[in-house]
Order: structure tokens, then C-alpha cells, then sequence
């Protein structure tokens, strides 16, 4: 029996396609399997812009869907923006929750179609070792009451938290991660209505399961109301699970439930179809002539060397020599030098990095001298890091610890581990692992810092050591009020005053919960706020 051909005005490749895709799905139907959907290779054209990121080829599953609103939902009653709390990290976790749910409701879209080169995917432990800095970098607001350390967790649990839902190896890539996160929220937002349109157009199902959930939270309003009407300690319980329902709830509800729909539907856009960066993770190198970086690189080499000798010299010589020489105390002349040591710190950093894309290493003997020059550059930045370190301590022993000096007595730990990991990637002058553990050191030093519990570490240190400011210790979270009520009992009145205040002794939500404010509760009882303490020195 003759074969029909191709219809009028068709092409014969068109024609002979449907025609073996046809008979596909029917021997697939034949076999009792569900028909296959196929595709072309190269999948549907994208605009040139998106050629490296297409974005997932389906509306967003109704699983996907679900977990997105859920868990904005659930951030919005949790978050309190205007203090450190529990409510931070359930955000978090459901979350987190939400992605892992959404990933393996899309995850036929995250493998690429067929004769398309494409990354591989990041490593799983990578994934889940950002995403579990993230939670211990929010749960930091569930025991530390300092606004200004939280703050800082927070920051950086938006880089670990882009880094847990796109990976990324190389600086660039990982740049590319942080940055590109933004975008994908606004892509997200189209791809996450489509789904919202096929889950409202269900069988049925799901309208069903809606209604169950509407008839049970009637149920617990309706049967819940009585209780708390009946027993005014039940009544309590549930206030504190409650939100309060004021204008100012209704409008930060308002502002955060889209803010966390685009910014969880972001994440689980990237999941479901992650751009391609591969090529963000090849080395960039381009070498010049060895003259022309050695030259430069070997004499901040000496410039360094002479430095670290002339503070090795002040070092042994001790308060004396620098009184003669410099005509400074010993703690004038350590506060005197710190911050340029630790841009210098800083900058040293920028300068490796450029040697490593520009220094030749084609031969052996480039190999070396790379090695010996970057190796000398480390060592030394090593040196002045310990002596910028050296000069907090002095400087902290004649006018006591504050925040900042902490802080950046941190940032310097931080840059010396960065160092020694750059004199371990040397060896090989090879390390991909290097960013990485840059951010790594970073989340670290932050929960180092968290641990240590900074605002109640001030106190401690400049009440033992003094002089006491006591206008500063009496501006500490209430972190510090244990070390505060230890005071002498002529400042204990003043330094706990601004702490007795609304924020600290009104009891709290669940998801307001904080250790640090719980525990300051019953020692600021009784203390009041009002006008100036008894006990404060006069202005």
C-alpha cells in the first residue's frame, strides 16, 4: 500500500518527523506505557538574551506552587523585621523546606535536552553545607539580642542562601549566583502564575482538599474562641501564638508576602532550570612577559620585608622605644597605624589575585618563581596581620573594647586564615576550592563572633579593666545585662536603664522569641526608663 506524502505546501523534513514521533507515541500506547511527549533536540528557540538561561520549559508543577505560597506565607507571620527572633529561622526553614519540596516536583526540567552540552550539576554536600550556614547564620536571632551583630547575619545568609540554590565554583560563578538571584525572582513570576492557572483549573481535588483546610481553621477559630473566653490562661497561650491584628500588621503583611513569594519563587525557578555556567568557572588566565609583574611584585616583596623588620624592631623594643622614636604612647602609636595595616591587608588580596591572572607559568621556572614571590607576599601579609592584631590588643587594653574594635579584631582573624589557605593553594597554584572556602572562613568567623556573644564581652572586659564609659555600656542589647547587673551597685541602676525598656520587658510572640531578652527579663524588673537613672553621671 503506497505511503501518503507530504501535504501541500509542506516540507518532507517536517512531514517524516510528525510522522516517526506519531508512530512513537503509539507503540509507546501499544505497550500500556503513558504517550511520549517529544520534543526537538535543540528544544523550543529562546530569545539570544536567554540563550545560557532558557528557564524551565512548563508552568511551575502544582506541588511547586503550594510550597512557594506556603512558605511566603508562613515567613510573613513569622518574620519580625524589627528585632532579632525566633521567627527567623522557621522562615528559613520553611524555606528551605519549600525548595526541596519544588525541586522534586520540577525535576524533569532541570535535565537538559538531548545533544545539549551542559554543566554538570554542583555538588549536593555543597548545596546542603550553604544551606545549613544559612539557618545557623538566622538562628543567631533566636539567642543574641544585638541588632547590629544579627544584622550582619543576615546580610550574609542572602550570599549563603544564593550559593545553596546555584552553586558556583569559581569567583565569577559565584558572583554570578549572588547577583543573579534578583533576576530570577522577576523571571520567576510569570512561570510561578502559569502553574497558579493549571492548579486552579484541577479536577476537583484539590478545590476539595481547600475546603477541608477552610472547614478546620473554622473550627479552631470558632472552638478556640470559647476557650479563650472560658480560661484566661488559655487565653494567654493563645495571644502569644497569635499576631495582633493592627493596621501596622495588616501593612508589613502586605509588604512582605510578595517580597517572599518572588524571592522563594526565584530561588525555585533557578532549581528547576539553573542557567548554564560552566564557562564562569573556567580559569581566566593571561600571562605577561615575567619582567613585567616581577619587577613590580618583587619590590613590595622588600617594601613588606622592611615594614615587618621595623615592627619586629618596636615589638622587643616596647613602650620605650616608641616613646623615643616616635614620641607617642604605646597605645597612641598602636590606635595610629591600625587601619592602614588592614587596608593594606586588604589590598595585598587584590594583589595576589592579579599576579595569579597575570603571572606566567608556562615553564618550570615561572612555576617557581610564581610560587616563591606569592609565597614571600602571603608570609609577610601573614606577619602584618599578626602585628595589626597585636596593636588591637594594646589599643583595647588602654581604652577598652567597643563594638567596632571587636568587629575588627575579627575581620583580621578572618583575612589571616584567608592568607593561609592562599599560602596552602600555592603548592599548586591551582585551587577551585579557594572562593569557596574564602566564604566558608567568613560564615565562620561570623558564628565565632555570634558564640563569643560580643555586646556581654564588652561589658565583662571594660568593667573589669575600666575606665567604664558609661554611656556606651548603657547603649548594649540585652546580651550585655547580665554582665551589666554585675556592676557596681552605684552604676548598676544607670547601665541597666535603656535596656528596661517596652521591647525588653513586654512578653513576646512565639516567633519574637529571643534567649538573650527572655533571660534579661527578670533582672530589669523593677528598673525604670524614664528621664535620667539614678545612679547616671551628670552632662
Amino acid at each position: 500500500m503506497p505511503q501518503p506524502g507530504p501535504p501541500p505546501g509542506g516540507t518532507g523534513a517536517a512531514w517524516a518527523h510528525g510522522r516517526q514521533t506519531a508512530a512513537l507515541q503509539q507503540a509507546a500506547g501499544a505497550e500500556g506505557q503513558a504517550p511520549l511527549h517529544l520534543q526537538p533536540a535543540h528544544g523550543p528557540w529562546q530569545p539570544v538574551t536567554w540563550r545560557r538561561w532558557p528557564g524551565p520549559a512548563r508552568p511551575a508543577p502544582p506541588a511547586a506552587v503550594v510550597a512557594v505560597f506556603g512558605a511566603a506565607a508562613l515567613g510573613t507571620l513569622a518574620l519580625p523585621l524589627d528585632r532579632p527572633g525566633m521567627g527567623w529561622v522557621v522562615a528559613g526553614t520553611g524555606a528551605a523546606a519549600a525548595l526541596a519540596v519544588a525541586g522534586r516536583a520540577a525535576a524533569p526540567d532541570r535535565m537538559p535536552p538531548a545533544l545539549i552540552p551542559a554543566k554538570p550539576p554542583a555538588r549536593h554536600a555543597d548545596r546542603i553545607g550553604w544551606a545549613a550556614a544559612t539557618l545557623a547564620l538566622l538562628t543567631v536571632g533566636t539567642f543574641r539580642a544585638a541588632g547590629w551583630l544579627f544584622a550582619l547575619c543576615v546580610l550574609a545568609s542572602l550570599f549563603t542562601a544564593a550559593l545553596a540554590v546555584g552553586g558556583g565554583r569559581s569567583v565569577r560563578a559565584v558572583a554570578w549566583t549572588v547577583a543573579g538571584q534578583p533576576i530570577a525572582a522577576l523571571r520567576a513570576l510569570p512561570w510561578l502564575s502559569r502553574g497558579a492557572a493549571v492548579l486552579r483549573r484541577g479536577d476537583g481535588t484539590r478545590a476539595r482538599y481547600a475546603l477541608t483546610a477552610a472547614v478546620a481553621a473554622v473550627l479552631l477559630l470558632v472552638f478556640g474562641g470559647l476557650f479563650a473566653s472560658a480560661d484566661p490562661a488559655f487565653a494567654e497561650l493563645v495571644s502569644s501564638l497569635l499576631p495582633t491584628l493592627d493596621a501596622g500588621t495588616v501593612a508589613r503583611w502586605a509588604l512582605l508576602f510578595p517580597v517572599l513569594t518572588a524571592a522563594v519563587a526565584g530561588a525555585a525557578y533557578w532549581r528547576a532550570a539553573p542557567p548554564a555556567t560552566a564557562h564562569l568557572d573556567v580559569p581566566q588566565y593571561r600571562p605577561v612577559r615575567r619582567l613585567e609583574w616581577l619587577v613590580p611584585l618583587a619590590a613590595l616583596v622588600l617594601l613588606f620585608a622592611a615594614f615587618v623588620a621595623v615592627q619586629a624592631t618596636v615589638l622587643f623594643g616596647g613602650a620605650g622605644h616608641v616613646l623615643r622614636t616616635a614620641g607617642l604612647t604605646y597605645a597612641e602609636y598602636a590606635r595610629a597605624g591600625f587601619w592602614q595595616l588592614l587596608v593594606v591587608t586588604g589590598l595585598t588580596l587584590l594583589v595576589l589575585a592579579g599576579a595569579v591572572r597575570w603571572a606566567p607559568r608556562a615553564g618550570r621556572g615561572d612555576r617557581t618563581v610564581v610560587r616563591v614571590l606569592l609565597g614571600l607576599l602571603a608570609g609577610l601579609t601573614l606577619l602584618i596581620v599578626a602585628s595589626a592584631l597585636y596593636r588591637m590588643g594594646v589599643y583595647a587594653d588602654a581604652y577598652g573594647l567597643t563594638r567596632l574594635r571587636i568587629l575588627v579584631f575579627a575581620c583580621e582573624l578572618w583575612l589571616g586564615a584567608v592568607f593561609v589557605m592562599v599560602l596552602i593553594a600555592g603548592v599548586r597554584l591551582r585551587a577551585p576550592w579557594l572562593p569557596r572556602a574564602v566564604l566558608a572562613a567568613g560564615v565562620a568567623a561570623l558564628l565565632g563572633l555570634a558564640a563569643v556573644d560580643p555586646d556581654r564581652t564588652i561589658a565583662e572586659y571594660n568593667l573589669n579593666h575600666g575606665p567604664v564609659d558609661v554611656w556606651y555600656l548603657r547603649n548594649l542589647s540585652a546580651d550585655a545585662v547580665p554582665a551589666l547587673d554585675r556592676a557596681p551597685a552605684h552604676l548598676r541602676l544607670c547601665l541597666l536603664g535603656e535596656n528596661a525598656s517596652p521591647l525588653n520587658l513586654t512578653r513576646e510572640s512565639w516567633y519574637e522569641f529571643n534567649l538573650a531578652r527572655e533571660r534579661a527579663r527578670p533582672l530589669l524588673t523593677g528598673i525604670s526608663v524614664s528621664g535620667k537613672p539614678l545612679g547616671c553621671p551628670v552632662d
